[in-house]
């Protein structure tokens, strides 16, 4: 049965991790029904390392865009773009190091979960209601300060729930830009975000893995690349000419059902 978890664990997560509904919360709510036969400090670090591989999906997908030498513009324009990701990336660097203990040990729980999973979604769905004319079209016409701005935005995923892909792509509309751009820098932002936080849990947990578990993580990597590839892909097509209320509608969806399932005790509260 591992096996088959470790199969249904990374098909969630490749296809939740840049989608706007909330990877981490997601993956709290299947780990209450879909436990392994493992330690928990190995089920802990299956939902870190199979991050990565959802991260090389971004690098492979976006190669023209973030390889300097693959790109008509050169060097430069390369260079300006991994500059504003670099400063979009810091407020979240800093204050994840500062509260990540405090969020693991307070926040990671189904009732958290189904808070920011509705309040998400309300917001997700005002914004397109709203939805004026982008002035800012492209990642490339994104500035210092839009991006520094996008950041702070980005803090709010650190509350399980809100979804890292929601926060920058709701940041990212709300200060001007197109579903094409926002969601764009949300993917260029996950690098070196999901990248830092998988390093700080890799740090804490260490690889110290027996043969079986080094099968499931090879398993659940391969999975988790297929499944976040084509679903970037898809997503993408998807919001040239749709909006994102469905996700909205999704994340009221599932936190009622989240709540329900805490009502009939079917879940653990966690706390």
């Amino acid at each position: 049965m591992d096996f088959l978890y470790a199969f249904l664990l990374a098909v969630i997560e490749g296809i939740t991790e840049f989608l706007p509904i909330s990877s981490t919360g997601h993956m709290i709510l299947a780990e209450s029904w879909l436990r392994f036969d493992q330690p928990e400090s190995f089920a802990n670090a299956f939902m870190v390392i199979i991050q990565l591989p959802a991260i090389l999906s971004v690098v492979v997908y976006f190669w023209k865009d973030l390889w300097p030498w693959a790109r008509p513009e050169g060097f430069a324009a390369s260079f300006t773009l991994w500059t504003k990701i670099a400063v979009a990336f810091l407020p979240a660097a800093v204050l994840g190091f500062l509260f990540d203990d405090y969020i693991d040990a307070h926040l990671f729980n189904p009732p958290t979960v189904a808070t920011a999973l509705g309040v998400g979604g309300l917001v997700l769905i005002a914004l397109e209601w709203r939805h004026r004319e982008a002035r800012i079209s492209t990642t490339a016409a994104i500035g210092y300060g839009t991006a520094v701005a996008i950041g702070f935005f980005q803090c709010l995923a650190m509350i399980p729930g809100t979804s890292r892909s929601a926060a920058t792509i709701i940041g990212a509309m709300a200060l001007g830009a197109s579903r094409a751009a926002a969601a764009e820098f949300s993917f260029f932002l996950a690098i070196p975000t999901m990248l830092g936080a998988t390093a700080l849990k890799l740090l804490k947990g260490g690889l110290g893995f027996t043969g079986e578990q080094w099968a499931l993580l090879v398993l659940g990597s391969v999975i988790s690349f297929v499944v976040a590839y084509a679903s970037i892909a898809l997503f993408m097509r998807y919001i040239q000419r749709h909006s994102f209320i469905p996700f909205g509608v999704y994340r009221i969806a599932l936190a009622l059902l989240v709540l329900v399932a805490l009502w009939a005790g079917a879940l653990e509260t966690g706390t």
